[in-house]
């Protein structure tokens, strides 16, 4: 199906491609249509995706007619921030591919990006993926990759002619190996990084925060060092405004000092859920690991420069929303019943996600 919705093959061909060539495919990448078609093909009755989940559902349907790994790209769904189907142009705000092996379901998010040159990101996609699995990236890294490639190329583009021009492929010949945005994901899917990431947002911890088995004492105990971390934190960031050279970096490093103040007090509303009041936590001293990172925050903050200070805040500032994003959109995560079901949906809100965005530009390491 072309970017217009023109089926392209007959329907005879439709066929001997998902009868005879999806088996042999490591990986197929349809478009929303495309998906639907080769499901009515195989005789299923699809509807039109109307949700994030519906998606979701309409890539693992289609993995299972014989590739090994599905990407549907979600372009002709563009969401909105709260990630329902945007209705008008005023609503949307990101686009999701999903990427699904049978097993396990990947979400590639995307910024939505207002632009007439995307003529052949389809064919671009499925070539940079192929030339990343050739040098040697496992699939979903190699999708991911690609998929922020295409993404730097409509950002790269220029305007040629008239109507859908092509994306900008040889940006990457002369500025950075990422998109604009996205040297955080370019970082944490690099091979020397991810296994340390991977141990930073996956451990027993959290899962069992999934599942709902974490001991409750376990909880409290986090709660309580949460709380006297984030007065450190708060200080921190006084230092960076303290550190800045610019008005608008000092401003910013103010700005998250008092959204510190607003999380603390929505913190402290919480513990309440659990019996622990502000003067509960108070008496409790920081744990060693917490004396360790917050001290070594403001060590760095005395000793280097503003950048550095934005560096060290991030493993904690990003690892959260990481952690709640993956723990949010896992179907294996307990909802209903799950007493730290609240504390997944608050670190996925609107608030904190913001907070993350604000927190990666400060970083300005792909300007």
């Amino acid at each position: 199906m072309s970017t217009s919705g023109a089926q392209l093959l007959p329907n005879e061909a439709v066929r001997i491609l998902r009868e005879k060539l999806l088996p042999l495919a490591t990986v197929l990448t349809p478009n929303i249509p495309e998906a639907r078609l080769l499901l009515q093909d195989a005789g299923q009755d699809v509807k039109q995706p109307e949700r994030l989940e519906d998606i979701i559902e309409l890539a693992q349907a289609v993995q299972k007619l014989g590739s090994r790994y599905v990407l549907v790209k979600g372009g002709h769904l563009t969401l909105t921030k709260h990630r329902h189907i945007a209705s008008k142009d005023s609503e949307k705000h990101s686009v999701i591919d999903v990427l699904c092996d049978g097993r396990n379901t990947v979400l590639l998010e995307t910024d939505h990006l207002n632009s007439k040159n995307t003529h052949g990101t389809g064919c671009s996609l499925a070539s940079a993926i192929a030339s990343n699995l050739a040098l040697g990236s496992d699939i979903p890294r190699a999708v991911r990759s690609a998929n922020r490639y295409v993404e730097a190329g409509i950002r790269g583009s220029r305007d040629l002619g008239k109507g859908s021009g092509p994306i900008n492929h040889f940006h990457s010949t002369y500025m950075l190996p990422f998109a604009p945005d996205r040297f955080l994901d370019y970082l944490l899917n690099r091979a020397e990084v991810k296994e340390a990431w991977r141990e930073h947002t996956e451990h027993e911890f959290v899962n069992r925060m999934a599942d709902g088995s974490l001991p409750i004492e376990n909880f409290k105990y986090y709660l309580i060092q949460d709380y006297l971390y984030l007065v450190q934190f708060a200080r921190a960031n006084a230092l960076a405004a303290y550190k800045a050279n610019k008005i608008d970096d000092i401003s910013a490093s103010a700005k998250i000092v008092l959204h510190i103040e607003r999380e603390m007090a929505l913190h402290l509303d919480y513990c309440k859920a659990f019996g622990l009041s502000k003067e509960d936590i108070e008496r409790h001293e920081e744990s060693q690991a917490c004396t360790a990172y917050t001290r070594y925050m403001l060590d760095v903050g005395q000793s280097e420069d503003w950048l550095a200070l934005q560096v060290c805040f991030a493993p904690c500032l990003i690892g959260y929303g990481v952690i709640a994003r993956r723990l949010h959109d896992d179907p294996e995560t307990v909802r209903e019943g799950n007493i730290y079901w609240k504390w997944i949906e608050n670190y996925t809100d609107i608030d904190y996600t913001t907070a993350v965005k604000v927190g990666s530009g400060m970083l300005k390491l792909d300007s």
